[in-house]
C-alpha cells in the first residue's frame, strides 16, 4: 500500500510551467506483490524504538544498566573536560594517520564522569576508519567539536567495514563544527569512484559511508561540511530523535552512490536548513523510517529527495509519517521520487506529505517507480530478468 499527498508543488522547467499541482495517489491495486500486503497500522504519536535489521548494521548491544557503566578514566585531561586529540598524538600535518590518537581521546572522554568534549583543532588531519562506541560513563556521550579538516584514507583496502567514521550505541551526542564549518572529505575521487563496478552499473560493490550513526538517540549534528564520500555521506540506522541542520554536503553530480543523507529504521528525524548537492539522492528515506521531517533544504545537483528504495529485502518495516516542505530542488534528475524494487516482497509507505516545493530545471518533477532496478538485472513479477 502506498498513499501520500502532494500539495503546492511548483515546477519551473524549460518550455514548461506548472503551478500548484495537487494530487492524491490511490494505492496501486495491480502492480504490487502477488501476495496481499498486510493492513497498514495506524501511525503512532510516539513510535516504538526501531529495530535494526540484519545483516547491516550488525546486532547492537543494549544500553547497560547504570551499575554497568565503566569506571572513570585515569587519563590526563584538559581544563573543563576538553580532550584535545593533539594531546593524544594526533598531528595536523595532513600526512600522519591519526585514528589511534582520535580513539584514545574518545575512550578518555567516554570514561570521564562529567561532561566532556572531543576537540579537533584547526589543521588538517588524515584519519583512517574509526568507531566511536558507547555506552559511556553514566550513559552520557561526549560532544565532538571539529574546528579543522579531516581527510579519509584514499585506498578502499584500508576499510574493512562499510563506514569511515561511526558513532554507535550512544545517547545525547552533539557533533558540531566551529564558528565556520568543520570539514570531512572522504576522498572518493581518488580510488572509490573509479572502481569497475561503479563504472559499469553505477552500483558500486563497496560503499563506504563517511559518517554512520547506528543506535544513537537524542543527537544533534550541525555546522559541518561533508564532501566527496566514497559512498553515502551521512547515514542514520536504528536511531531516534536526531536533529541535523546547518550542514553542507557536496560531491560532483557524476559521483556514484554519494547520497547526501540516508535514513533507515529510524524515527523522529528532523533535517532542515541545509544545502545538499551530490551524485545521487540529496535525502533518501528507507524502510522502517517513521516521523521524518525534511524542510528548508536546497537540493541539487543530484537525484532529488526520495522515499526508497523499498521492497528489496524480506520483512521490511513500513515507512510512515514523512513530511517534506519548503524545499528548493534545482538542476536534478528527479524532484520527489518514490522507488520500489520489482518482485514479490510487499512494502507499505503511507501518511506522507510533500508541500511548498520549488523545482527548477528538474527532469522528472514527480516520479513513482515501482520497478526500480539500476542494474537492469532484477527479477520481475513473472520471474523474468
Amino acid at each position: 500500500m502506498m498513499a501520500f499527498s502532494l500539495r503546492n508543488i511548483v515546477a519551473f522547467l524549460p518550455l514548461f510551467h506548472a503551478s500548484i499541482v495537487v494530487a492524491t495517489l490511490p494505492s496501486c491495486q495491480t502492480c504490487g506483490s502477488p501476495e496481499p500486503s498486510p493492513p497498514a497500522p495506524e501511525p503512532e504519536a510516539f513510535p516504538p524504538e526501531p529495530e535494526v535489521p540484519e545483516p547491516y548494521p550488525p546486532e547492537l548491544a543494549p544500553y547497560p544498566e547504570p551499575d554497568q557503566s565503566p569506571e572513570p578514566s585515569e587519563a590526563p585531561i584538559d581544563d573543563d573536560g576538553v580532550f584535545d586529540v593533539t594531546n593524544y598524538g594526533a598531528v595536523a600535518d595532513g600526512g600522519t594517520e591519526c585514528s589511534s590518537a582520535f580513539s584514545a581521546a574518545w575512550h578518555a572522554a567516554c570514561d570521564y564522569p562529567w561532561n566532556s568534549t572531543i576537540y579537533i583543532p584547526e589543521g588538517t588531519f588524515l584519519v583512517g576508519p574509526i568507531s566511536f562506541r558507547g555506552p559511556c560513563y553514566n550513559d552520557r556521550s561526549p560532544n565532538v567539536e571539529i574546528r579543522g579538516t579531516l581527510f579519509a584514507l584514499s585506498s578502499l583496502s584500508s576499510f574493512k567495514s562499510s563506514y569511515w567514521i561511526s558513532f554507535k550505541n550512544l545517547q545525547g551526542l552533539t557533533l558540531i563544527g566551529g564558528p565556520e564549518y568543520g570539514k570531512l572529505d572522504g576522498q572518493g575521487a581518488v580510488e572509490a569512484w573509479k572502481e569497475p563496478s561503479c563504472e559499469k552499473s553505477a552500483r558500486c560493490k563497496k560503499l563506504i559511508t563517511s559518517i554512520d550513526f547506528i543506535n544513537v538517540s537524542h543527537a544533534t549534528i550541525s555546522n559541518i561540511t561533508l564532501s566527496n564520500s566514497k559512498g553515502f555521506h551521512l547515514g542514520l540506522h536504528g536511531s531516534k530523535n536526531i536533529k541535523i541542520y546547518n550542514v553542507k554536503i557536496i560531491a560532483p553530480e557524476d559521483s556514484p552512490n554519494t547520497d547526501g543523507i540516508h535514513v533507515s529504521n529510524s524515527s523522529n528525524i528532523s533535517i532542515f536548513s541545509s544545502t545538499i548537492g551530490v551524485g545521487d539522492d540529496c535525502v533518501s528515506i528507507g524502510p522502517g523510517s517513521k516521523n521524518v521531517s525534511v524542510s528548508n533544504i536546497r537540493c541539487g545537483p543530484g537525484h532529488g529527495i526520495s522515499v526508497g528504495s523499498l521492497g528489496k529485502y524480506k520483512n521490511e518495516k513500513d515507512v510512515v509519517g514523512i513530511n517534506v516542505r519548503n524545499c528548493t530542488i534545482n538542476g536534478t534528475e528527479n524532484g520527489i521520487r518514490m522507488k520500489t524494487w520489482p518482485g514479490d516482497r510487499p512494502s507499505n509507505a503511507y501518511n506522507m506529505t510533500f508541500e511548498d516545493i520549488v523545482m527548477v530545471n528538474v527532469s522528472n518533477p514527480i516520479i513513482i517507480d515501482q520497478e526500480y532496478c539500476p542494474s537492469h538485472k532484477c527479477k520481475t513479477f513473472n520471474g523474468e530478468a
